[in-house]
């Protein structure tokens, strides 16, 4: 299935029912907003006792497709969530005349939806896959509170291809519910990729089944912080089942020191002088030893992460343990590299990422390694992460100059916070606004939000998190132009922010006011 490639599908054409109050045509709530949006003044009457979702008499997939089926559970609680009374979401059981939204999923090859038509009582999703039916989030037209349907034509297509959000489960544990949460909440904003940065200098929370002592000696607690390989299937299955890929990321050789309490050998001895510290540095990249365990990890590693891709790291290596080795510098005058570490970090990574090749994976790494002029096959995508406005331009330029497939983190590392509105800054990004051809501007497959764990754990990732996380998130999917102006965009935020709310994310707040919803019977 492609992932991060151009897209071969069409723009989405389909028409829309939308829940409004009496009287009102506008686009409150909708995030991230349509590429084309009008909305008529004709309307429907939505009844949640006839209200059904089924799948068209030409669809490919039917009843029994596991991803639609609970997607019509889930859409119904969001479109009716205060109805209590007894439904059918496939209309088996209803008695008189029904109102339907009827899927028919034309080919296994695509990714995003084509059509939505809607009539008096019906509504068609035509969708190249199912993939594409979920993101057809219509729920999202719907108002909460009145449940009437305005006619409105939407045409929509993502902007970039990769929309992604990256959580550290290293510098603090997050379990396994709080990550679930995140994945719903990612879903609401059509984000649909979550880069897994599981293990760390702090901890190795992973379970692995090979080398069971990394998490043994390396998590925080070995029975309570740790990922099961169960925890980690629940985790990849309730992702997919929102149209989400988990990208797994086991950066190396930096970023290792938990891998060492678990892994003798691996890390490299620090010397003071001629004799040796007690310290540990990155992984030791002079023994044969090395590259077997690396090859053994990331084997494991790809049998249970499905995803094609792998994120190999590759940043913040620091030289001075490795300049202390003797055995390291004696290993760098054999291999011809004189006293330039970075060609001995190039070296390393170069041979990690033939590991991932051979296990027909394609690796994604922090732009250090481009940085360091290391010898990468050219399908190998570059992760912009440090830098001001005018550095990652510049480096947004030379990659894609170079032919490589790029994505862009650095203006969206939100664990960073400031008093006030900061999502401002994060919407008003312009990922494209490099010198570059246009063909070079094509190598560019999207972006994604960073949060880093240093001050996150599960008491405070979702409001630190959304509804910030969103104004990137309407950056990666909406046309740039018409999502310039941040006061425009300041009012549908701040009801999606309520939505979301409502929906059990527990957004913050983007300044003084309150949710219409809030409250209810106190």
């Amino acid at each position: 299935m492609l992932f991060f490639g151009r897209y071969t599908c069409s723009h989405l054409y389909f028409l829309l029912l939308i829940v409004l109050p009496l009287g009102q045509h506008t686009v409150e709530g909708v995030w991230p907003l349509p590429q084309i949006f009008t909305s008529s003044i004709e309307r429907y009457p939505l009844n949640p006792q006839a209200f059904y979702f089924g799948y068209g008499r030409q669809s490919a997939a039917q009843f029994g497709c596991s991803v639609l089926d609970a997607a019509f559970i889930r859409y119904y609680s969001l479109i009716f969530p205060d109805y209590t009374g007894k439904h059918s979401t496939t209309g088996k059981s209803h008695i008189g005349k029904k109102q339907s939204v009827g899927f028919d999923v034309l080919s296994p090859s695509l990714l995003f939806p084509d059509n939505l038509s809607v009539s008096a009582g019906k509504a068609s999703l035509n969708a190249e896959t199912v993939w594409g039916a979920v993101r057809g989030d219509y729920s999202q037209y719907l108002f909460e509170e009145h449940y009437f349907v305005n006619q409105t034509e939407i045409d929509d297509f993502p902007r970039f291809p990769f929309r992604g959000i990256l959580l550290d489960t290293s510098r603090h544990f997050i379990p396994v519910h709080a990550i679930l949460k995140t994945l719903d909440a990612m879903a609401y904003s059509k984000f649909n990729v979550f880069h897994w940065h599981i293990v760390d200098d702090p901890s190795f929370p992973y379970q692995s089944q090979t080398f069971p002592d990394l998490s043994r000696k390396g998590a925080f607690h070995p029975m309570t912080h740790i990922y099961t390989q169960s925890d980690v299937r629940r985790v990849i299955s309730h992702a997919r089942l929102r149209g989400i890929r988990v990208l797994p990321e086991f950066d190396s050789p930096g970023h290792t020191k938990s891998w060492g309490k678990g892994q003798s050998d691996l890390l490299t001895p620090c010397y003071s002088g001629s004799t040796p510290s007690g310290a540990f540095g990155p992984v030791n990249p002079a023994l044969p030893s090395t590259y077997q365990f690396m090859a053994t990890l990331l084997k494991e590693v790809s049998s249970v992460f499905p995803d094609s891709y792998i994120h190999l790291g590759g940043d913040e290596v620091n030289f001075s343990c490795w300049k202390s080795n003797p055995d390291v510098r004696a290993f760098m005058q054999k291999m011809g590299f004189g006293v330039d570490f970075t060609k001995l970090e190039a070296f390393y990574m170069e041979n990690i990422v033939n590991i991932t090749t051979f296990l027909n994976k394609t690796a994604i790494v922090w732009q250090d390694v481009f940085d360091y002029h290391e010898l990468i096959p050219k399908d190998t995508v570059l992760h912009i992460w440090k830098g001001s406005p005018a550095n990652y331009r510049k480096e947004l330029s030379r990659m894609t100059k170079a032919g490589m497939r790029v994505l862009l983190a650095a203006p969206w590392y939100i664990n960073h916070i400031s008093y006030g509105q900061d999502w401002r800054n994060y919407y008003t990004v312009q990922p494209l606004n490099f010198s570059g051809t246009a063909e070079q501007k094509k190598l560019v497959i999207g972006g994604e939000v960073c949060m880093w764990g240093e001050y996150v754990d599960a008491t405070n990732l979702t409001p630190r998190l959304w509804p910030r996380a969103s104004a990137a998130a309407e950056r990666l999917w909406s046309d740039e132009k018409q999502t310039s102006s941040v006061d425009k965009a300041f009012p549908r935020l701040q009801d999606f922010r309520c939505k979301l709310v409502r929906r059990g994310i527990r957004a913050e707040p983007l300044y003084v006011g309150h949710c219409k919803h809030e409250y209810q019977g106190v």
